[in-house]
């Protein structure tokens, strides 16, 4: 499997916004506009280095996913998406 790494904590300011969450991140200057459930798969992800099923097994620990299987299916597309974003990066297992 994929294994991702959040981009840390300090190299993003993170303002909620009615349904939205804007992250800004330092190294790029860009701020990206994102929705639930990407700021909470950051904050779950800390400083870790994660696949689709371990951030689906600690966001359970917190939230209400549903189906296991179709969790783990939606999270690891939008571990995708963070990483085109550059707010996550694909790791190899063993880093």
């Amino acid at each position: 499997s994929i294994h991702y790494k959040a981009e840390p904590a300090e190299q993003r300011l993170v303002e909620p916004l009615d349904a939205m969450t804007l992250i800004y991140q330092r190294r790029s200057g860009i701020t990206h506009m994102v929705a639930e459930p990407v700021p909470e798969m950051l904050d779950a992800m800390g400083d870790d280095i994660v696949d689709a099923a371990a951030l689906v097994a600690r966001l359970a620990a917190q939230f209400d996913l549903g189906d296991a299987a179709d969790a783990e299916e939606v999270i690891a597309a939008r571990l995708e998406e963070l990483a085109e974003l550059g707010l996550v990066e694909r790791v190899s297992a063993d880093a």
